[in-house]
This record gives C-alpha cells, structure tokens and sequence, in this order.
C-alpha cells in the first residue's frame, strides 16, 4: 500500500452519541430505544445482533455505532457484508448521507464482482474508510499478499441479512474470514443484523461466538430486538369460485383480473412469484390483459442481464412504474419506499419468507406493510390462513449453519496459504473458534491440508493438484498459476453454467437479454420459440457459450424450467396447515356445532372441505389418514402427513421400497406439500407385521440410501463441491467451460476417488450432503417416528378426493401432454362430481390397522 496522505483523518474525532442524536434530529427523526442501546454496547466494545422488523431503522443502528468507534488510522475500519451484488449501491448510498455531518474525512465504497476495474484499481491503491462487500469478495480480498496489512485494522464488521446466509455455505465462508480477521485484531467488534429469524440466540453465537475461549479470548454478545409499532396486513385475495376440487395452478386464471384490479387501486405494487418460470408467466398475463401497462409494467429476477435489472430497481425507487413481478431477487433490504403494498402468488412455503416479502412494502419506520395472497389452488386458501396465523404468532423458521463441509475448508486453506500463508496449528485453532467447524478433529484437518498438499491419494501425480507447500514452517502457494486459478473460483455459489442470451446483430446490436441454464437451450431447434426476459424470441443460433435470438413471430413459446425451482412447505407452516384441519373436522363433523370458520379463507374452501369429508376424512394430527383407490392404472395409496415435498420424496420412496421387499411388486410415485401417492401395479398387502415395520426408525439410513439411487444422487451432490474445493476450473474470463465439460470432469473425479480413493472424505460430505439438505433426513426421521405413534384410518374411496386429485395430476402431467391431461381431468372431475351426488355407501372406513 503507498504512503497514506499526511493528516487525513487524524484531526476529525468520531462523533459520539450527542452528534448522532443531532443528525437524526436535523431529519425530524427521533432515535428508537433499540438504536441507542446499539451504540452504547459498540461503544463499549460489544458484538451481537439486531433482530427488527424490515424498514425500523436497522442499518443506521450499526453504522452510527460502527462511527463512533473510529480511529484516527489511515485504512479500511469497517466492512460491511452484503448477501446480494444488488443490495451494495443502495446500502453505499445510505452510509455515505451522514458522513459530511459526522464524519467527514471518512469515505465509503462498494467491492462485488459488478465493481469496474478502475474502481478496483483506485481501492487498490488506497482501501476507503468501509467497504461494502460480498462474502465471495471478502474471500478474495484474504488472498492477497497483503492482506493482513490491508484489513488488520477493520475495528467492526456489520454482516446484513445474517438469515440468508448463515443457513448455507455461504455462511461458513463468512465465519471462517471473521475468525481470520478476529486473529489479526482480537478487539474486532461483529453486528449481524436480520429481521426473520425463529432461533435468534442460535445465529447470533453462530455469527459472534457464544462466549467460548477463542483466538481473541472470551467474548460476550448482545441480542437487541428492535421493537417498532409497525402494523402488519395479512390478506388473501378470494377467488370467486374455488370449487371443490383443485390442483397445482388450477385457481390461476381465474387470479388474473383480480391481481389486476388490485394493481390498478395501488400506486406501486410489486408482484413476487416463487420461481423465474412463474414470474414469467404472470408478466405475460398481465401485459396480456392490459397492453396500456406496456412501460410501466416491468420483470425481475437473478437471470435477466444486469442492466435491465438496474432500470427496474431505479424506476422502482422513482415511483416511475406501477408494478414489478419478481422472484426471491427482490426479496432482500433494498430500500423502495414507493411500493405501497405486494402481492405473493401462491404460498410462500414459509413464514420468514413471507414476512421478509411484506416488508418490500412500507419500507420505512411508522409505515404499514401490506402482504395480499393469492392463491392458485383451493388448498392454498388453507396456507394462506395458516401462514397468516403463524406470522402474526411469531412462528418463524429456524435457520441453522452447515456442520463442517470441508469442501470450503479446503477452498479456505489455499485462500489462507495465499494471503500471507498459515502455520497448521494456528489455523486449526482458528477454523474451530467457528460454529461451523466446532466439532472439526485435527485427523479431518490434516486430511483437507493433505489434500491440497498433494491432492490425497490418487491425484498425488498430477502436479496442478499440489496446491500448498510448506516453507519454513508456513503454508504458501508456489505457483502463480495455481494462484490465478483459485483467485477466480473463490466462492461457494456454484450452479449450473448458464448461455448468454444476446440478439442476434441487427437493429439491437447484440444486447444482452440475461441467461439461462445451458440444459434448456440445448433442448431448442433452429426457429423454436420460448419466453424470457419477458418477450417471446425465436432460438437462432448458439456460438461461443451464447444464445442468439430475434424478437418471435408467434404470440406463444415455452416458458424455461430453471434447476431448484419447487420450494418445499416449512415445518412451521405444515403444522400450521394441520392445526386449521383439526379445526376445521370438528367444526364440520358437529362437534363445534355454535360455531364457524373464523378465517375467511376456510369459509372459501368450506366447498372443498365438504367434500373431502363427504367423499373420505380430513387429515387430522391425531391420526393418519390413508386412502385407497382403484383405477385401470392400479392400486392407489394416499397418505397425508403435512412434511413438505422434500420429506415426502425420501418417504415414498422409502415406503415403497420396504414395500416391494415384502412383496414384490412394481410402483410409481407422486408427492406434493401435504401428502404422496404410491401406484402398485398388484395389490398392497398390509399385514400387521408389515405395517410394524413400515415406519420404523431402525435402519433409517440404509434403507433411505438403498431406496434412492443414492450413487446418482450423491454424484450430482459431487459436482459441486468439486468446484468449491477447486478440482474443477470453471475456465477463464471470457472463455468458461461448458456444462458437460464440467459434469464430465467433476464425474470423473468421483469415479476416481470412489475406485482408488474410497477414504477421501469429499466422498462422504456428497452422502451426507444429500441426506441433509436434498432429503432433509433429520426431519425424515421425525417424521417417521411420529407417523409410527399413530393409529391408521382407513378410506376405500368411489373417486378421487379434493386432497388426493392434486397427487393424481402432478404424476399425470409427467406423462401426458397438455391436451391429454385435459381430457383425463375431465374424467376423473367428472367421476368425482358422480360420487359425491350418490347415495351414500355402506360404510367402508375402519381406524387402526389397515387392513390386510
């Protein structure tokens, strides 16, 4: 670093309490109590977190007291982490409006991977007093030479949006850089700030330590909860009929003229879907039944090009447009304080999602925010209650850090080794100081130093893989080469490669629209239509990992499936659900009989749940409901136990398999939210021994793994960490390798070390990470043991149910075409619709053990 200019910031002291207090004031603004008591404990030298609601007043809470601890040193003071790109110009923008006020030699910049090169080269030369960053560019930053002398002297770190982060490896990155940062200043103070989080005490250890013995000794931590009268609306936008019977998407077009209608009496609305598939879909909608909306009605989410999603963000905050649909890419802290209210179409699968969606609107103390549902299916009437309840009850999902991936261990140890180089037992000591890596034991250590050492086992021969060498006594990186490479892989966010998608030259000279998954566009044909970036293109030509279009002759196109795309229920909201349907039997059986459905939703879906009672049972906590259906396909076997889609999906599949090694027999499955089907081909025979065993606990795993093709599953999981823990290079900038370049490597990898490397421990976290995170085995479990304390009750149904069609249609739409699909929900709505006019039949229910 050069020379620092002579007198800069020695003769301005930090403001103190009194000053802040005057710069709210000058702004008609008054201090919260949370506020202050913030300031007191930075100043005091006290990490800890903030939990508040979304626009009270967070970020001026940590940056006021990250002021008042300022030095007179030359250099970077203060980081402040940001979880997105997108949320750096507007949080540099907030912490750069008091500094003439208070603090006015102090300067303030951004560092992403959106930052230009000059700007990189300025900071270079001369680090601004904060710096908002990204964990990935946090990381990069700790490989230089000299970093040590370029962030030693940070004082506070303010981590934004801890929730989103601490739940993946995102969040150990940023543990372990805060462990490393603790090293070289034991005195460094560390805020988290969020507002949606179910164990606050949990994340706020996770992120500042929960007074262990540590590299900076033993140190406390504050949780301040910033309590704000802010009222909060929770409504849900009724559909005129929502029929007894329904599936995913049913109700959708049904919602379109009332979202319209709703757009129409807001002044600005945004629009969130779950996935960039919907946001699509609903975007086309809209323009569709109001072209006048053309300009004013805009599209968001992560795979439109950086440019468009800048105009959206700007005319958001201008109050220029009337309405944006959006997926999770505008979910976090920018700051729009146009927006008057959201819409969320469909559930939000979450209470932390939601809540953190609402607060999109009424950004800003004092100011209401306003959530509408609207539901694309009748049962989405019942989340939508069940969300409210729970939100307002405080019920909001807890969040908890990945345990000891060494994967970004060993991406950490060549950061480490290139930032100046580590001694072993120093850093051991310093990776365990992290939540994350607690129960990490030297012998996993020494593995993951061993292997960028010389690349475990089977790579021992390849030198590209000989990473680390140790020089007196200290772990550096000898090669340049080595270097450049990881230096552009730092990170954990890996998925899949995506094409550029640009027009073709011409009128548009070449712009970029955004990307898509590589996967999709290999699907296309010369001349094929599809949608994106809110326009129906035609697929030219791909060159040189680039997708070329030209604005479509047709008015339709397929609509892209991106990777991850279907969000699982939460537990929090699954029993939420559950508890609405106990009410709900006892009110419709007569045990309630002075009273009603309280939530107007249930009174909505009262059609529904009717029928459901009259065609079977409501599914009831207190017992588990099992329907049995026969049709020319086979023979149906519904179960309802409310764990979400995840769950569901290791529980057919487990079921199935001891299933068929009982009795062979042949199946195909279905699974949504509430429930799975399991399809025989023959008869299911459920013996009392059977079902003793169906749901036991004992050989959980084994039996999970053996039931999935767990070897596909856990090299697909592989691919992944091989790119974290630098296997597999991404390519160069401007030259990246293709999709099946990097499968084809990382598979060979897996291959490799399955063969001749079976200890190597990246192996065992793909397993486990399956188990975890793909399966969510933890919660499998639970499950299971639960369904095992109940009694059974039993349903032959005449047709189907309202609650088992929608398992029927999610098997039937992986087979059939649209058109067909049509016709066979005709039949079987057509078949339910008979059974519920006819007489009723002699009983056939039974409680207890199924029969055989």
């Amino acid at each position: 670093m050069p020379p620092p200019e002579e007198g800069l910031h020695a003769a301005t002291p930090p403001p103190d309490a009194c000053a802040a207090e005057a710069w709210f004031s000058a702004r008609g603004w008054t201090p919260f109590a949370f506020q202050r008591e913030v300031w007191a404990a930075m100043a005091a030298g006290e990490s800890g977190l903030l939990h508040a609601t979304t626009g009270s007043g967070k970020t001026y809470a940590v940056w006021m007291g990250a002021l008042m601890r300022g030095t007179g040193a030359v250099g970077l003071q203060v980081l402040w982490l940001t979880p997105m790109r997108a949320l750096a110009a507007d949080t540099t923008a907030a912490l750069r409006l008091p500094l003439p006020a208070l603090a006015p030699k102090w300067t303030v910049g951004a560092r992403t991977g959106d930052t230009p090169s000059a700007e990189r080269a300025r900071q270079d030369r001369r680090l601004p007093s904060a710096l908002v960053t990204t964990p990935e560019s946090l990381s990069l930053m700790l490989t230089r030479e000299l970093a040590r002398d370029e962030l030693g002297g940070v004082h506070t770190v303010v981590v934004d949006e801890w929730h989103e982060l601490i739940g993946n490896k995102r969040g150990v990155q940023v543990q372990l850089a805060l462990a490393r940062l603790k090293r070289w200043n034991p005195k460094l103070v560390v805020w988290g700030l969020s507002a949606t989080l179910g164990n606050v005490d949990e994340a706020m250890a996770t992120l500042c330590g929960d007074g262990e013995d540590g590299p900076g000794g033993r140190r406390a931590a504050r949780r301040v909860q910033g309590r704000v009268d802010k009222a909060l609306l929770i409504d849900t936008l009724l559909p005129a009929d929502p029929g007894r019977f329904s599936w995913g998407g049913h109700l959708g077009a049904q919602m379109l003229q009332p979202v319209v209608d709703e757009i129409e009496r807001s002044s600005t609305a945004l629009v969130f879907t779950n996935t960039r598939s919907q946001a699509e879909i609903w975007y086309q909608l809209l323009l569709q039944a109001r072209p006048d909306w053309a300009g004013i009605v805009a599209l968001h989410h992560g795979s439109l090009d950086k440019a468009v999603r800048a105009w959206v963000e700007a005319g958001l905050k201008d109050g220029r447009l009337k309405a944006v649909v959006a997926t999770s890419s505008l979910d976090l802290g920018v700051d729009f304080l146009p927006v008057e209210r959201v819409l969320q179409i469909g559930s939000a699968k979450g209470v932390a999602r939601l809540l953190q969606r609402a607060g999109r609107s009424g950004h800003a103390p004092g100011r209401p925010s306003r959530v509408t549902l609207v539901p694309t299916n009748t049962l989405e009437l019942i989340e939508a209650a069940a969300a409210r309840r729970a939100a307002l009850a405080g019920r909001v999902e807890p969040r908890h850090s990945p345990g000891k991936p060494l994967d970004v261990l060993v991406q950490h140890l060549v950061t480490v080794a290139l930032g100046g180089g580590f001694v072993a037992d120093e850093l051991f000591d310093e990776v365990k100081s992290t939540r994350a890596y607690r129960e990490l034991t030297r012998a996993e250590f020494d593995w993951a130093l061993a292997f960028v050492e010389r690349g475990g086992d089977s790579l021992a021969a390849y030198p590209e893989y000989h990473r680390v060498q140790q020089v007196d006594g200290v772990w550096r990186v000898p090669d340049r080469g080595i270097a450049r490479r990881h230096r552009l892989q730092v990170g954990t966010i890996v998925s899949d490669a995506s094409m550029t998608v640009k027009w073709v030259a011409g009128g548009s000279g070449g712009r970029g629209l955004g990307s898509i998954e590589e996967s999709f566009i290999a699907r296309l044909n010369k001349g094929d239509h599809f949608v994106f970036a809110g326009r129906v293109l035609e697929y030219v030509r791909t060159q040189d990992m680039t997708a070329y279009v030209r604005v479509g002759s047709k008015k339709k196109g397929v609509v892209p499936a991106w990777a991850g795309s279907k969000m699982p229920l939460s537990s929090e909201l699954g029993g939420a659900v559950q508890e609405l349907l106990d009410c709900a039997a006892a009110l419709l059986s007569g045990a309630a009989p002075h009273e009603d459905f309280v939530d107007i939703e249930m009174q909505a879906a009262r059609p529904m749940l009717l029928a459901q009672v009259r065609l079977s049972q409501l599914p009831q906590s207190g017992r588990l409901l099992v329907e049995r259906y026969r049709s020319r396909e086979g023979h149906h076997l519904f179960l309802y136990p409310f764990a979400g889609r995840n769950v569901h999906i290791g529980l057919a599949q487990l079921l199935a398999w001891r299933l068929a090694r009982a009795q062979p027999n042949t199946f195909s499955l279905s699974v949504n939210d509430y429930g799975l089907e399991i399809l025989a081909a023959n008869p299911v025979e459920l013996g009392d021994a059977l079902q003793a065993t169906l749901f036991t606990g004992e050989g959980l795993l084994d039996d999970v793994l053996a039931s999935l093709n767990s070897g596909h599953l856990a090299q697909r999981r592989f691919r992944e960490i091989a790119r974290v823990a630098g296997l597999v290079f991404s390519g160069y900038p401007g030259a990246p390798k293709s999709t099946r370049q990097l499968q084809a490597s990382s598979s060979l990898f897996f291959e490799v070390f399955r063969k001749y490397d079976a200890g190597n421990r990246l192996l065992g976290q793909a397993e486990s990470e399956v188990l975890a995170q793909e399966l969510e085995v933890e919660r499998l479990g639970a499950t299971l043991r639960h369904l095992a304390t109940l009694p059974w009750s039993f349903v032959e149904l005449a047709a189907p149910s309202p609650f088992a069609l929608p398992l029927l249609v999610e098997r039937l739409r992986e087979q059939l075409s649209t058109e067909k699909l049509k016709d066979r929900l005709a039949r079987l709505l057509a078949e339910a619709e008979a059974a519920l006019v006819a007489p009723p039949p002699a009983p056939r229910r039974r409680r207890g053990r199924l029969p055989g």
